[in-house]
Protein backbone atom coordinates (compact mmCIF):
# COMPACT_ATOMS: atom_id res chain seq x y z
CA UNK A 1 0.00 0.00 0.00
CA UNK A 2 1.39 3.42 -0.80
CA UNK A 3 1.60 5.96 2.55
CA UNK A 4 -0.49 8.62 2.28
CA UNK A 5 1.43 11.64 3.04
CA UNK A 6 -0.10 14.74 5.17
CA UNK A 7 1.61 17.90 4.13
CA UNK A 8 1.20 21.01 6.47
CA UNK A 9 -0.36 24.28 5.24
CA UNK A 10 1.96 26.82 3.79
CA UNK A 11 2.00 29.73 6.58
CA UNK A 12 -0.34 32.37 6.38
CA UNK A 13 2.94 34.80 7.57
CA UNK A 14 5.71 33.67 5.80
CA UNK A 15 8.92 34.00 7.39
CA UNK A 16 11.38 36.35 6.28
CA UNK A 17 14.97 35.99 4.81
CA UNK A 18 17.20 36.42 6.93
CA UNK A 19 18.59 39.34 5.41
CA UNK A 20 15.70 40.94 6.48
CA UNK A 21 14.62 39.63 10.05
CA UNK A 22 16.63 40.34 13.09
CA UNK A 23 19.88 38.64 12.99
CA UNK A 24 22.64 40.41 14.86
CA UNK A 25 25.11 41.64 12.12
CA UNK A 26 29.06 40.98 12.54
CA UNK A 27 31.54 42.52 14.10
CA UNK A 28 34.46 44.69 12.61
CA UNK A 29 37.01 41.91 11.91
CA UNK A 30 40.25 40.59 10.28
CA UNK A 31 39.38 36.59 9.30
CA UNK A 32 42.72 35.23 8.98
CA UNK A 33 43.05 31.78 7.13
CA UNK A 34 45.77 29.52 7.87
CA UNK A 35 45.97 27.10 5.25
CA UNK A 36 44.17 29.66 2.67
CA UNK A 37 45.01 27.59 -0.62
CA UNK A 38 43.39 24.26 0.70
CA UNK A 39 40.14 22.54 0.08
CA UNK A 40 38.20 23.38 3.01
CA UNK A 41 38.95 27.33 2.21
CA UNK A 42 38.23 26.82 -0.95
CA UNK A 43 35.25 24.96 -0.79
CA UNK A 44 33.51 25.87 2.18
CA UNK A 45 35.12 29.31 3.91
CA UNK A 46 35.16 31.52 0.99
CA UNK A 47 31.74 30.46 -0.45
CA UNK A 48 30.34 31.35 2.90
CA UNK A 49 32.39 34.37 3.24
CA UNK A 50 30.30 35.65 0.21
CA UNK A 51 27.70 34.44 1.36
CA UNK A 52 27.25 36.85 4.19
CA UNK A 53 28.52 39.63 2.50
CA UNK A 54 25.85 38.85 0.27
CA UNK A 55 23.09 38.90 3.43
CA UNK A 56 24.94 42.06 4.67
CA UNK A 57 26.23 40.30 7.76
CA UNK A 58 29.44 41.04 7.37
CA UNK A 59 30.92 44.64 9.14
CA UNK A 60 32.20 47.06 6.14
CA UNK A 61 35.69 47.12 7.76
CA UNK A 62 35.52 43.29 7.40
CA UNK A 63 38.56 41.47 5.44
CA UNK A 64 40.39 38.29 4.73
CA UNK A 65 44.21 37.45 5.10
CA UNK A 66 44.63 34.20 3.68
CA UNK A 67 48.08 32.98 4.42
CA UNK A 68 49.76 29.96 3.47
CA UNK A 69 53.59 28.58 2.55
CA UNK A 70 53.24 28.84 -1.57
CA UNK A 71 54.16 32.32 -2.92
CA UNK A 72 50.89 33.96 -3.96
CA UNK A 73 50.11 38.22 -4.54
CA UNK A 74 47.25 39.49 -3.24
CA UNK A 75 46.16 39.44 -6.89
CA UNK A 76 46.51 35.71 -7.51
CA UNK A 77 45.16 34.81 -4.30
CA UNK A 78 41.83 36.83 -5.24
CA UNK A 79 42.08 34.66 -8.82
CA UNK A 80 42.27 31.60 -7.21
CA UNK A 81 39.09 32.18 -4.73
CA UNK A 82 37.13 33.78 -7.33
CA UNK A 83 38.01 30.39 -9.53
CA UNK A 84 36.21 28.64 -6.06
CA UNK A 85 33.46 30.78 -5.91
CA UNK A 86 32.43 29.68 -9.48
CA UNK A 87 33.12 26.14 -8.69
CA UNK A 88 31.11 25.95 -5.54
CA UNK A 89 27.69 23.98 -5.20
CA UNK A 90 26.91 26.69 -2.21
CA UNK A 91 26.63 29.63 -4.19
CA UNK A 92 23.88 29.38 -6.90
CA UNK A 93 25.62 32.69 -9.04
CA UNK A 94 28.86 34.71 -8.46
CA UNK A 95 27.15 38.52 -8.91
CA UNK A 96 30.03 40.71 -9.95
CA UNK A 97 28.95 43.72 -8.27
CA UNK A 98 29.61 42.09 -4.90
CA UNK A 99 32.74 39.96 -5.73
CA UNK A 100 34.33 43.12 -6.16
CA UNK A 101 33.31 44.71 -3.04
CA UNK A 102 34.69 41.16 -1.76
CA UNK A 103 37.94 41.25 -3.48
CA UNK A 104 38.92 44.58 -2.25
CA UNK A 105 39.04 42.88 1.28
CA UNK A 106 41.32 39.61 -0.06
CA UNK A 107 44.97 40.05 0.98
CA UNK A 108 47.57 37.22 1.04
CA UNK A 109 50.83 36.59 2.68
CA UNK A 110 53.48 33.69 2.05
CA UNK A 111 54.85 32.28 5.36
CA UNK A 112 54.45 29.76 7.61
CA UNK A 113 52.61 30.49 10.56
CA UNK A 114 54.36 28.02 12.75
CA UNK A 115 57.72 29.99 12.67
CA UNK A 116 59.18 33.61 14.28
CA UNK A 117 59.43 34.98 10.42
CA UNK A 118 56.34 33.70 9.24
CA UNK A 119 54.51 35.29 12.11
CA UNK A 120 56.01 38.62 11.68
CA UNK A 121 55.40 39.08 7.79
CA UNK A 122 51.29 38.09 9.23
CA UNK A 123 51.40 40.80 11.75
CA UNK A 124 52.98 43.33 9.21
CA UNK A 125 50.43 42.49 6.51
CA UNK A 126 47.60 42.51 9.33
CA UNK A 127 49.10 46.09 10.44
CA UNK A 128 48.22 47.67 6.71
CA UNK A 129 45.04 46.09 6.95
CA UNK A 130 44.37 47.40 10.20
CA UNK A 131 45.70 50.91 9.86
CA UNK A 132 43.00 53.03 9.98
CA UNK A 133 41.02 51.05 12.70
CA UNK A 134 40.21 52.25 15.87
CA UNK A 135 41.96 50.10 18.51
CA UNK A 136 39.55 48.66 19.77
CA UNK A 137 37.73 47.50 16.55
CA UNK A 138 41.08 45.54 15.59
CA UNK A 139 39.19 42.12 16.36
CA UNK A 140 40.81 39.07 14.99
CA UNK A 141 39.84 35.06 14.18
CA UNK A 142 42.15 33.05 12.87
CA UNK A 143 40.87 29.87 11.24
CA UNK A 144 43.07 26.76 11.65
CA UNK A 145 42.10 25.52 8.19
CA UNK A 146 45.09 22.99 8.24
CA UNK A 147 45.93 19.21 9.32
CA UNK A 148 46.10 18.66 12.99
CA UNK A 149 49.73 18.16 12.92
CA UNK A 150 50.29 21.18 12.30
CA UNK A 151 47.85 22.68 14.98
CA UNK A 152 50.34 22.80 18.41
CA UNK A 153 52.87 24.66 16.81
CA UNK A 154 50.49 27.34 14.91
CA UNK A 155 48.93 27.70 18.20
CA UNK A 156 52.20 28.36 20.14
CA UNK A 157 53.32 30.84 17.59
CA UNK A 158 50.37 32.61 17.86
CA UNK A 159 50.19 32.87 20.90
CA UNK A 160 53.59 33.71 21.74
CA UNK A 161 54.24 36.11 18.43
CA UNK A 162 51.11 38.37 19.91
CA UNK A 163 49.46 37.71 17.00
CA UNK A 164 46.95 36.45 19.24
CA UNK A 165 47.46 37.27 22.75
CA UNK A 166 44.91 35.92 25.59
CA UNK A 167 41.89 38.09 26.60
CA UNK A 168 40.24 37.81 30.30
CA UNK A 169 36.26 37.55 29.15
CA UNK A 170 34.21 37.64 26.55
CA UNK A 171 33.07 41.28 26.12
CA UNK A 172 36.75 42.51 26.01
CA UNK A 173 38.11 44.71 22.60
CA UNK A 174 38.96 44.24 20.75
CA UNK A 175 38.80 40.55 20.84
CA UNK A 176 40.77 37.44 19.49
CA UNK A 177 38.86 33.80 18.46
CA UNK A 178 40.73 30.82 17.56
CA UNK A 179 38.72 28.50 15.66
CA UNK A 180 39.72 24.83 15.41
CA UNK A 181 38.73 22.17 13.01
CA UNK A 182 37.58 18.20 14.04
CA UNK A 183 39.18 15.88 14.82
CA UNK A 184 39.83 17.83 18.04
CA UNK A 185 42.82 15.07 19.04
CA UNK A 186 42.87 10.93 18.06
CA UNK A 187 42.57 9.58 21.34
CA UNK A 188 41.30 10.91 25.00
CA UNK A 189 45.30 11.36 25.78
CA UNK A 190 45.70 13.54 22.34
CA UNK A 191 41.97 15.59 23.18
CA UNK A 192 43.49 16.46 26.48
CA UNK A 193 47.14 17.67 25.69
CA UNK A 194 45.43 19.74 22.90
CA UNK A 195 42.77 21.21 25.36
CA UNK A 196 46.05 21.98 27.51
CA UNK A 197 47.81 23.28 25.52
CA UNK A 198 45.04 25.83 23.98
CA UNK A 199 43.81 26.65 27.52
CA UNK A 200 47.14 27.72 28.58
CA UNK A 201 47.72 30.25 25.87
CA UNK A 202 43.57 31.46 25.31
CA UNK A 203 40.81 31.08 27.72
CA UNK A 204 38.01 29.10 26.72
CA UNK A 205 35.47 31.75 25.62
CA UNK A 206 38.64 32.70 22.74
CA UNK A 207 37.76 28.74 21.38
CA UNK A 208 35.84 27.68 18.89
CA UNK A 209 36.10 23.82 18.07
CA UNK A 210 34.13 23.52 14.96
CA UNK A 211 31.60 20.82 14.22
CA UNK A 212 29.70 21.69 10.88
CA UNK A 213 27.02 19.38 11.98
CA UNK A 214 26.16 21.41 14.55
CA UNK A 215 25.43 24.54 11.71
CA UNK A 216 22.87 22.26 9.78
CA UNK A 217 19.24 23.60 10.30
CA UNK A 218 17.65 20.60 11.65
CA UNK A 219 20.34 19.82 14.03
CA UNK A 220 19.41 23.14 15.71
CA UNK A 221 16.29 22.46 15.39
CA UNK A 222 15.99 19.74 17.82
CA UNK A 223 15.92 21.78 20.61
CA UNK A 224 13.07 23.77 19.45
CA UNK A 225 11.21 20.64 18.03
CA UNK A 226 11.62 19.05 21.86
CA UNK A 227 11.45 22.50 24.06
CA UNK A 228 9.14 24.91 22.28
CA UNK A 229 5.99 22.33 21.89
CA UNK A 230 4.78 20.94 24.71
CA UNK A 231 3.26 17.67 23.05
CA UNK A 232 6.72 16.12 23.06
CA UNK A 233 8.41 16.71 26.13
CA UNK A 234 5.98 14.92 28.36
CA UNK A 235 6.67 11.57 26.12
CA UNK A 236 10.25 12.22 25.97
CA UNK A 237 11.26 9.64 27.82
CA UNK A 238 11.85 5.78 28.50
CA UNK A 239 8.10 5.36 29.69
CA UNK A 240 7.06 6.16 25.91
CA UNK A 241 10.09 5.97 23.32
CA UNK A 242 11.16 2.29 22.72
CA UNK A 243 14.17 2.95 21.08
CA UNK A 244 16.70 5.56 19.02
CA UNK A 245 18.26 5.55 15.78
CA UNK A 246 20.88 7.78 14.19
CA UNK A 247 21.92 7.50 11.08
CA UNK A 248 24.92 9.16 8.97
CA UNK A 249 25.35 7.27 5.75
CA UNK A 250 27.54 8.30 2.59
CA UNK A 251 27.86 7.38 -0.95
CA UNK A 252 31.31 8.50 -1.10
CA UNK A 253 34.34 6.31 -0.42
CA UNK A 254 37.70 7.79 1.23
CA UNK A 255 38.02 10.22 -2.17
CA UNK A 256 41.43 10.08 -2.24
CA UNK A 257 42.08 10.40 1.43
CA UNK A 258 43.14 6.85 1.65
CA UNK A 259 45.91 7.87 4.55
CA UNK A 260 43.87 9.60 6.31
CA UNK A 261 41.38 7.31 6.60
CA UNK A 262 43.68 4.70 7.50
CA UNK A 263 44.60 6.74 10.40
CA UNK A 264 41.27 7.73 11.56
CA UNK A 265 38.55 4.76 10.80
CA UNK A 266 34.69 5.46 10.63
CA UNK A 267 34.72 6.51 14.53
CA UNK A 268 36.75 8.65 14.77
CA UNK A 269 36.22 10.40 11.54
CA UNK A 270 31.81 10.36 12.43
CA UNK A 271 31.36 9.11 15.86
CA UNK A 272 33.08 10.63 18.33
CA UNK A 273 32.45 13.94 17.14
CA UNK A 274 28.70 14.12 14.25
CA UNK A 275 26.96 11.25 16.23
CA UNK A 276 27.41 12.14 19.79
CA UNK A 277 26.49 15.85 18.93
CA UNK A 278 23.35 14.43 17.67
CA UNK A 279 22.63 12.14 20.47
CA UNK A 280 23.59 14.26 23.12
CA UNK A 281 20.95 17.38 21.84
CA UNK A 282 18.41 14.47 21.40
CA UNK A 283 18.59 13.08 24.96
CA UNK A 284 19.75 16.29 27.00
CA UNK A 285 17.41 17.88 29.75
CA UNK A 286 15.67 21.31 29.47
CA UNK A 287 18.57 23.84 29.60
CA UNK A 288 17.93 27.15 32.14
CA UNK A 289 18.47 28.80 29.19
CA UNK A 290 19.15 29.59 25.60
CA UNK A 291 23.07 30.40 25.98
CA UNK A 292 26.20 28.97 25.30
CA UNK A 293 27.38 27.44 28.70
CA UNK A 294 23.83 26.01 29.84
CA UNK A 295 23.35 24.14 26.12
CA UNK A 296 26.57 22.63 26.78
CA UNK A 297 26.66 21.87 30.35
CA UNK A 298 23.18 20.03 29.59
CA UNK A 299 25.49 17.84 26.57
CA UNK A 300 28.48 17.38 29.20
CA UNK A 301 26.14 15.41 31.40
CA UNK A 302 24.45 13.20 28.74
CA UNK A 303 28.19 12.08 27.58
CA UNK A 304 29.10 11.63 31.41
CA UNK A 305 25.81 9.28 31.43
CA UNK A 306 26.68 7.39 28.68
CA UNK A 307 27.48 3.66 29.62
CA UNK A 308 30.97 2.68 29.05
CA UNK A 309 32.30 0.12 26.95
CA UNK A 310 34.20 -3.01 28.17
CA UNK A 311 35.84 -5.97 26.42
CA UNK A 312 33.58 -7.82 28.12
CA UNK A 313 30.29 -5.26 26.30
CA UNK A 314 32.05 -4.50 23.15
CA UNK A 315 31.26 -7.79 21.05
CA UNK A 316 27.87 -7.59 21.94
CA UNK A 317 27.03 -4.06 21.51
CA UNK A 318 29.04 -2.85 18.25
CA UNK A 319 29.94 -3.91 14.97
CA UNK A 320 32.51 -3.01 12.38
CA UNK A 321 33.06 -3.78 8.59
CA UNK A 322 34.75 -2.65 5.31
CA UNK A 323 33.20 -1.95 2.13
CA UNK A 324 33.86 -4.25 -1.14
CA UNK A 325 33.16 -3.45 -4.71
CA UNK A 326 30.17 -2.59 -5.75
CA UNK A 327 27.80 -0.38 -7.53
CA UNK A 328 26.93 3.19 -6.46
CA UNK A 329 24.60 5.28 -8.99
CA UNK A 330 24.76 2.77 -11.73
CA UNK A 331 28.87 3.10 -11.94
CA UNK A 332 30.84 0.33 -10.58
CA UNK A 333 33.16 0.96 -7.39
CA UNK A 334 36.15 0.00 -6.02
CA UNK A 335 36.29 -1.81 -2.14
CA UNK A 336 37.85 -0.02 0.53
CA UNK A 337 41.31 -2.03 0.30
CA UNK A 338 41.90 -1.42 -3.43
CA UNK A 339 41.75 2.47 -3.00
CA UNK A 340 45.01 4.44 -3.12
CA UNK A 341 47.01 4.36 0.24
CA UNK A 342 45.26 1.63 1.76
CA UNK A 343 46.94 -1.54 3.03
CA UNK A 344 46.02 -4.88 1.09
CA UNK A 345 45.24 -6.32 4.61
CA UNK A 346 43.98 -3.29 6.24
CA UNK A 347 40.76 -3.43 9.55
CA UNK A 348 39.75 0.40 9.43
CA UNK A 349 36.65 0.01 9.53
CA UNK A 350 34.60 2.03 7.08
CA UNK A 351 30.95 1.00 8.79
CA UNK A 352 30.01 0.91 12.26
CA UNK A 353 27.16 0.52 14.38
CA UNK A 354 26.64 1.03 18.41
CA UNK A 355 24.44 0.01 21.15
CA UNK A 356 24.99 2.85 24.00
CA UNK A 357 22.37 3.47 26.95
CA UNK A 358 22.08 6.24 28.52
CA UNK A 359 21.77 5.35 32.26
CA UNK A 360 19.75 8.19 33.82
CA UNK A 361 16.67 8.89 34.85
CA UNK A 362 15.26 9.88 31.86
CA UNK A 363 16.65 7.03 29.29
CA UNK A 364 17.49 4.06 31.36
CA UNK A 365 17.21 0.91 29.45
CA UNK A 366 16.30 2.73 26.32
CA UNK A 367 18.69 1.64 23.48
CA UNK A 368 20.60 3.95 21.22
CA UNK A 369 21.17 2.61 17.81
CA UNK A 370 24.31 4.66 15.71
CA UNK A 371 25.40 3.63 13.12
CA UNK A 372 27.73 5.23 9.54
CA UNK A 373 29.18 4.47 6.89
CA UNK A 374 30.97 4.76 3.66
CA UNK A 375 29.47 3.47 0.28
CA UNK A 376 26.38 2.84 1.33
CA UNK A 377 23.16 2.55 -1.01
CA UNK A 378 22.23 6.43 0.05
CA UNK A 379 23.47 10.07 1.71
CA UNK A 380 20.93 10.83 4.42
CA UNK A 381 21.32 11.66 8.12
CA UNK A 382 18.50 11.37 10.42
CA UNK A 383 17.65 11.14 14.01
CA UNK A 384 14.62 8.62 14.56
CA UNK A 385 12.64 8.40 17.62
CA UNK A 386 10.34 5.54 18.01
CA UNK A 387 7.84 5.23 20.83
CA UNK A 388 6.31 2.05 22.09
CA UNK A 389 3.54 0.25 20.30
CA UNK A 390 0.22 0.34 21.97
CA UNK A 391 -0.34 -2.23 24.90
CA UNK A 392 -3.52 -3.42 23.51
CA UNK A 393 -4.64 -5.06 20.44
CA UNK A 394 -8.09 -4.17 19.97
CA UNK A 395 -8.50 -3.84 16.69
CA UNK A 396 -8.11 -7.62 15.96
CA UNK A 397 -5.38 -9.86 14.80
CA UNK A 398 -5.54 -8.82 11.51
CA UNK A 399 -3.56 -5.69 12.12
CA UNK A 400 -0.66 -7.63 14.14
CA UNK A 401 1.35 -7.33 11.19
CA UNK A 402 0.48 -4.00 9.81
CA UNK A 403 0.15 -1.85 13.07
CA UNK A 404 3.54 0.35 13.31
CA UNK A 405 4.85 2.64 16.30
CA UNK A 406 4.39 6.12 15.86
CA UNK A 407 7.88 7.29 15.10
CA UNK A 408 9.15 11.08 14.86
CA UNK A 409 12.05 11.51 12.41
CA UNK A 410 14.86 14.63 11.90
CA UNK A 411 15.73 14.04 8.73
CA UNK A 412 19.64 16.19 8.28
CA UNK A 413 20.03 16.20 5.50
CA UNK A 414 19.05 15.93 2.69
CA UNK A 415 15.42 17.75 2.54
CA UNK A 416 15.69 18.74 5.96
CA UNK A 417 12.74 17.96 7.34
CA UNK A 418 10.53 16.74 10.28
CA UNK A 419 8.22 13.51 9.76
CA UNK A 420 5.53 11.84 12.33
CA UNK A 421 4.49 8.12 11.08
CA UNK A 422 0.94 7.15 12.93
CA UNK A 423 -2.11 5.08 12.14
CA UNK A 424 -5.41 5.44 11.04
CA UNK A 425 -8.63 3.88 9.43
CA UNK A 426 -9.12 3.25 5.99
CA UNK A 427 -12.15 4.40 4.63
CA UNK A 428 -14.71 1.92 2.81
CA UNK A 429 -18.00 0.87 3.85
CA UNK A 430 -17.64 -2.63 2.85
CA UNK A 431 -14.69 -2.79 5.42
CA UNK A 432 -17.34 -1.40 7.92
CA UNK A 433 -19.97 -4.02 6.93
CA UNK A 434 -17.68 -6.90 8.50
CA UNK A 435 -16.87 -5.75 11.64
CA UNK A 436 -13.28 -5.07 10.59
CA UNK A 437 -11.23 -2.12 11.29
CA UNK A 438 -8.64 -1.75 7.88
CA UNK A 439 -5.82 0.50 9.56
CA UNK A 440 -2.60 2.02 7.29
CA UNK A 441 0.02 3.83 8.28
CA UNK A 442 0.38 7.43 7.15
CA UNK A 443 2.79 10.39 7.74
CA UNK A 444 2.70 13.92 8.52
CA UNK A 445 5.47 15.88 6.89
CA UNK A 446 7.34 19.10 6.97
CA UNK A 447 10.01 20.06 4.46
CA UNK A 448 12.00 23.36 5.25
CA UNK A 449 12.58 24.16 1.74
CA UNK A 450 8.57 24.11 0.78
CA UNK A 451 7.60 25.85 4.35
CA UNK A 452 10.19 29.16 4.17
CA UNK A 453 11.82 28.74 0.63
CA UNK A 454 15.54 28.98 0.30
CA UNK A 455 16.45 30.25 3.75
CA UNK A 456 18.58 27.35 5.08
CA UNK A 457 21.92 28.54 4.95
CA UNK A 458 24.62 26.43 4.34
CA UNK A 459 26.67 25.04 7.80
CA UNK A 460 29.48 26.97 7.42
CA UNK A 461 27.97 30.67 6.84
CA UNK A 462 26.01 29.94 10.28
CA UNK A 463 29.15 29.03 12.11
CA UNK A 464 31.31 31.39 10.84
CA UNK A 465 28.60 34.48 12.04
CA UNK A 466 28.42 32.61 15.51
CA UNK A 467 32.15 33.18 15.29
CA UNK A 468 32.37 36.52 14.61
CA UNK A 469 29.17 37.55 16.97
CA UNK A 470 31.02 35.57 19.94
CA UNK A 471 27.73 33.29 19.85
CA UNK A 472 29.26 29.81 20.94
CA UNK A 473 26.32 27.45 22.04
CA UNK A 474 27.06 25.75 18.34
CA UNK A 475 30.37 24.88 19.22
CA UNK A 476 31.90 22.22 21.48
CA UNK A 477 33.79 23.32 24.83
CA UNK A 478 36.85 21.15 25.81
CA UNK A 479 34.71 19.13 28.89
CA UNK A 480 32.52 17.76 26.23
CA UNK A 481 35.34 16.90 23.50
CA UNK A 482 37.14 14.85 26.21
CA UNK A 483 33.54 13.50 27.65
CA UNK A 484 33.10 12.12 23.81
CA UNK A 485 36.33 10.89 23.84
CA UNK A 486 35.54 8.90 27.18
CA UNK A 487 32.83 6.96 25.43
CA UNK A 488 34.87 5.92 21.94
CA UNK A 489 38.21 5.56 22.95
CA UNK A 490 37.79 1.99 24.85
CA UNK A 491 36.45 1.11 21.29
CA UNK A 492 38.91 2.41 19.26
CA UNK A 493 41.25 0.81 21.43
CA UNK A 494 39.85 -2.71 21.73
CA UNK A 495 39.18 -2.69 18.16
CA UNK A 496 43.43 -1.63 17.21
CA UNK A 497 44.03 -4.50 19.93
CA UNK A 498 41.86 -7.47 18.82
CA UNK A 499 42.52 -8.38 14.82
CA UNK A 500 38.80 -10.34 13.96
CA UNK A 501 39.08 -13.43 12.63
CA UNK A 502 36.86 -12.21 9.33
CA UNK A 503 36.56 -8.78 9.36
CA UNK A 504 32.91 -8.42 8.38
CA UNK A 505 32.21 -6.36 5.01
CA UNK A 506 29.17 -4.91 2.37
CA UNK A 507 29.04 -4.61 -0.79
CA UNK A 508 29.35 -0.83 -1.87
CA UNK A 509 25.35 0.37 -2.76
CA UNK A 510 24.06 -1.61 0.32
CA UNK A 511 23.17 -0.92 3.39
CA UNK A 512 25.50 -2.44 5.60
CA UNK A 513 26.80 -6.04 6.62
CA UNK A 514 24.31 -8.45 8.08
CA UNK A 515 26.55 -8.44 11.25
CA UNK A 516 24.73 -4.66 11.86
CA UNK A 517 21.04 -6.08 11.54
CA UNK A 518 22.02 -9.08 13.72
CA UNK A 519 23.17 -6.59 16.33
CA UNK A 520 19.63 -4.81 16.43
CA UNK A 521 17.26 -7.46 15.50
CA UNK A 522 18.64 -8.84 19.52
CA UNK A 523 16.58 -6.32 20.74
CA UNK A 524 13.21 -7.21 17.93
CA UNK A 525 14.23 -3.77 16.29
CA UNK A 526 15.09 -3.42 12.73
CA UNK A 527 16.94 -0.79 11.20
CA UNK A 528 15.28 1.94 8.97
CA UNK A 529 14.43 2.03 5.44
CA UNK A 530 16.08 5.09 4.37
CA UNK A 531 15.55 5.07 0.49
Amino acid sequence: MTTPVISPRPSAHPQPHPADAAVQRADPCTMVILGALGDLSRRKLIPAIYELMREHLTNEQFAVLGVARDPQTDDTFRDKMREALAASDEVKRVDDELWQTLCKRLYYVGADAADPSGAAAIAARLEEIERDRQPEERNRLFYLAVPPSVFEPIVMSLSESGLAPRTRTPAQRPWVRVVIEKPFGRSLDTAMHLNDLMLRRFGEHQIYRIDHYLGKETVQNVLVLRFANSIFEPIWNRQWIHHVQITAAETVGVEGRGKYYEEAGVVRDMFQNHLLQLLTLTAIEPPAQMSANAVRDEKVKVLRSIRWFTPESIPENTVRAQYTGGVIKGKSVPGYTEEPDVAENSITPTFAAVRLFIDNWRWTGVPFYLRSGKRLRARTSEIAVQFRAPPLLMFGHHTRDTMRPNTLVMRVQPNEGVSLDFEVKVPGAAVEQTSRVEIAPVQMEFNYHEAFGETTSPAYETLLLDVMIGEATLFTRSDEVEAAWRVMDPLIRYWEQHRPRRMPTYAAGSWGPREADELIEKDAVEWRELG
